[in-house]
């Protein structure tokens, strides 16, 4: 589950890079991976954004890919992705076919116990168009994370059994890591290509990694 969001994260161009993964639990979590960004910032792009979600989605995806049987610990994963991409479509104007308007008006505050929800003002027509259009960004989000992790499956592999034997892998670990994994890039029509990776191979760790996989 954690490489998963380690590998999507690392992958993605405009995803805030990937500080650490752990495997050490808290809470009611049994871990988690934690990207930042490389400085302060007001406003956010699109694409990072729609990153972001790929990222979010990792974990679970990465339960589908090994196991074909997912747990309910992306439970968190999937609420803030269906937070944000609702977000994207009803306040930043981040829907083509809706085009930049805002819909509903904010009501509720966290600090009166209450959930952060929109007061209606828009007809169910609209309604309809506004969850096909958040359920269109959370599918396309879902289908890049599965594309990355299928393409680097052997490296999704190596990331799982290093967090298994560290149990905490920093941002320099999970580099070296999965050193030969280029950058994911989106083709103007909305399909996937991968840039070459220009020779590079595992070092150090992830080679070490690489060779035990491939003699189990």
């Amino acid at each position: 589950h954690e490489g998963g969001h380690a590998l999507v994260g690392f992958a993605l161009p405009a995803a805030d890079p990937v500080h650490k993964a752990t495997i050490i639990p808290r809470g009611r979590s049994l871990g988690h991976t934690l990207s930042l960004p490389t400085e302060d910032r007001v406003h956010m792009r699109r694409s990072e954004m729609v990153d972001k979600l790929a990222m979010m989605l990792g974990g679970r995806t990465a339960e589908e890919l090994v196991f074909a049987d997912p747990t309910t610990g992306a439970t968190n994963d999937i609420k803030q992705a269906t937070d944000l991409a609702r977000r994207m479509v009803m306040e930043w104007g981040m829907s083509d076919r809706l085009g930049p308007m805002k819909y509903g008006e904010p009501q509720g505050e966290v600090f009166l116990g209450r959930d952060y929800t929109h007061q209606r003002d828009f007809s169910d027509e609209v309604a309809s168009i506004i969850d096909e259009e958040v359920r269109k960004l959370i599918t396309r989000a879902h289908d890049e994370s599965r594309a990355i992790l299928s393409t680097h499956r052997e490296a999704l592999d190596r990331l799982a059994t290093a967090l298994i034997e560290r149990e905490t892998l920093d941002e320099d670990e999970i580099r070296e890591v999965l050193a030969d994994v280029p950058k994911w890039e989106h083709a103007p029509n909305g399909t996937m290509r991968i840039r070459e990776p220009n020779g590079v191979k595992p070092e150090g760790l992830a080679a070490s990694l690489s060779e035990e996989h491939r003699s189990e």
